[in-house]
């Protein structure tokens, strides 16, 4: 006997193989839908995935990353090289990348030069590759003066400026004869001829070591920054990405230290009271727009009786339209309490004051006006210029200066301003002590790999108060520290001591060309990004961007961030040579670390050597 079927239980029937049939679609979705997504990546893939964009598929907290380490398919087995097109990629002075995005930077203001960093997923996944015939850079101080052309196979400034002595190609070598735009004949007369100016002893512009750190704006290729060098003042040089190409990048293969920027709309990333002089040669600056916000940069950035050094033909060209600039920058300077001290030629030389007493003895109203008390000088990171004096800090204004000792001598001794940050001399001391130990371990650990002119960039890249740069005062390399934008309020120990640097936020690009840097240190780097939510493997690609082939990483961190980056190693072609050790726990250690150092290879790309 046939029986019916109950209705109810066909709906029901039905019910649940529409929900199982969605769950499966639903299913579907999720997977393709993130295996295909623009923040998504595998290396591996070669069903025409986009491997150049996007970021890494992300887990932030490398003790998780433990549980599967073996298995674990976050961790690439190769990493794609870019396209040659972008083998001088500077990811967030990318004007490409403007373009693409839409932006519209104010062109009269500079704001084209200064960074615009791509969006996540349109960062790059893949390692920059050197140009055609790349070789390893000629080393210091054979640098200085020369380079292959093969490494930076631009020529256009050598045409350009043959007048002037930039640069001239020589067969496969670029040399550089040491002049400028207001100093043809070369930058040593010039150094000495600004000492003359200034009535220093033994006409040496180092003035007994008071003269250290200097700012040298539109700096070209940095041949003035590279020749104070042996009158043991360090100059950071300064120029954007512009139609002077890669100059920039020119300074830095020479060895020289030197960084991209531009007098803009945003602060420089250097706290105030960093330099002893300033620097424009030529620089092409129009110091007067906007009530003079640009000079009142260099005021913030100048220390008490700080010199601005100007060779331009506003300074003695007699033609109506430079009497009318020059009148009206004197007339700002001078309210502004700034004396001239010397004019000679092409070059006028102008020193602030000692203190803030020249602010108060002017006219109510004058502009431009005193910063208010809540203004922050040292705040940079992102940070918008104002059109206003910063005063001295009371401290300051008592002493009539910065309180600074004499260089050599202000490298190791405590300064000042450490009551700032709320570190004690002794706290400063130990970490300094610490810092030796820790070089000298570092040093022990390549000695079988390390040549004694393999090095001359280095990269500190948290800096902290500058103890791993001066550890490294014996050797002749010179040291780009990195403050953390959550630390930056520490910069202005390291330029108290002599030393340079800027900051930065390492979730973002550096502003520096590829293969700039010989050695990069990473002090719990890795461990702070991931607290702000940013990716280790977006980190190595920017680390590998920067890296000279043939140069070093030293990374100092957890156990757990180091197992993990360990695994990058061979995908980033740093296996070169690899070191690992557990070192002492000091003072410095919050935790338990390891140190690893490994060595990028010279490439499977053909790189020749010399």
């Amino acid at each position: 006997m046939r029986h019916r079927s109950d209705p109810s239980s066909t709906t029901s029937l039905v019910k649940y193989v529409l929900v199982g049939l969605i769950a499966l679609l639903g299913l579907a979705c999720l997977y393709y839908g993130s295996y295909f997504a623009p923040g998504s990546r595998r290396s591996d893939d070669e069903d025409g995935s986009d491997q150049v964009f996007g970021s890494f598929v992300l887990n932030h907290d490398p003790e998780d990353l433990l549980e599967d380490q073996e298995h674990n398919p976050e961790v690439p087995k190769s990493i794609p090289i870019c396209d040659l097109r972008f083998s001088e990629l500077i990811p967030c002075l990318d004007r490409n990348l403007i373009y693409q995005l839409k932006l519209k930077p104010n062109l009269a203001l500079m704001e084209h030069y200064e960074r615009h960093c791509p969006p996540p997923e349109r960062r790059y996944n893949c390692l920059i590759p050197p140009p055609v015939g790349y070789k390893i850079p000629i080393r210091w101080p054979a640098s200085r003066d020369e380079v292959w052309k093969a490494n930076i196979p631009h020529t256009h400034l050598a045409q350009e400026k043959s007048d002037q002595n930039w640069m001239v190609v020589n067969g496969e070598k670029i040399n550089f004869p040491g002049g400028g735009t207001h100093f043809h004949y070369g930058a040593d007369k010039y150094i000495i001829a600004l000492a003359k100016m200034l009535k220093f002893p033994g006409d040496k512009l180092y003035n007994g070591g008071n003269i250290r750190n200097v700012l040298d704006v539109g700096c070209g290729v940095a041949s003035f920054g590279a020749y104070l060098l042996s009158h043991s003042i360090i100059a950071m040089s300064l120029a954007p990405n512009d139609v002077h190409e890669n100059q920039i990048q020119f300074a830095l293969e020479r060895g020289i230290p030197a960084t991209l920027g531009v007098l803009a709309t945003k602060r420089l990333p250097y706290p105030s009271r960093s330099f002893e002089l300033a620097h424009c040669s030529r620089c092409r600056i129009d110091w007067l727009q906007r009530d003079g916000i640009l000079l009142l940069e260099l005021d913030r950035l100048l220390r008490p009786g700080g010199y601005f050094v100007y060779s331009s033909p506003e300074a003695y060209a007699q033609d109506p339209e430079n009497r009318r600039i020059w009148n009206a920058m004197s007339n700002l300077l001078r309210r502004m309490c700034w004396k001239v001290v010397a004019k000679h030629d092409q070059t006028v030389i102008w020193a602030k004051p000692l203190t803030n007493s020249c602010y108060s003895k002017r006219e109510p109203g004058t502009l431009p006006p005193l910063c208010s008390s809540e203004d922050e000088p040292d705040a940079t990171w992102n940070v918008s210029m104002k059109a206003c004096i910063s005063p001295y800090s009371a401290k300051m204004h008592k002493e009539k200066g910065s309180g600074l000792v004499p260089w050599p001598q202000r490298l190791t001794a405590a300064p000042p301003r450490l009551e700032e940050i709320g570190v004690s001399t002794e706290e400063f001391q130990e970490d300094a002590s610490i810092w030796h130990f820790r070089v000298v371990e570092y040093w022990k650990q390549m000695k079988s790999v390390i040549q004694k002119d393999s090095i001359r960039n280095v990269m500190d890249m948290n800096s902290n108060l500058g103890g791993f740069a001066a550890a490294l005062s014996d050797k002749d390399v010179w040291v780009m520290n990195v403050a953390p934008a959550s630390t930056s309020a520490r910069l202005k120990i390291i330029y108290d001591r002599g030393l340079i640097g800027t900051v930065h936020d390492w979730c973002e690009a550096f502003s520096t060309y590829p293969r700039t840097y010989d050695l990069l240190h990473a002090w719990t780097v890795f461990s702070e990004i991931a607290e702000h939510g940013c990716g280790a493997e977006d980190l190595l690609i920017e680390m590998d961007r920067i890296l000279r082939p043939d140069g070093f990483v030293i990374i100092r961190d957890k156990p757990s961030v180091i197992n993990y980056i360990r695994k990058f190693v061979t995908a980033l072609r740093w296996d070169g040579w690899v070191s690992e050790v557990e070192p002492r726990i000091d003072a410095l250690s919050s935790t338990e670390e390891r140190v690893m150092i490994a060595r990028k290879k010279l490439g499977d790309e053909g790189i020749a050597t010399m």
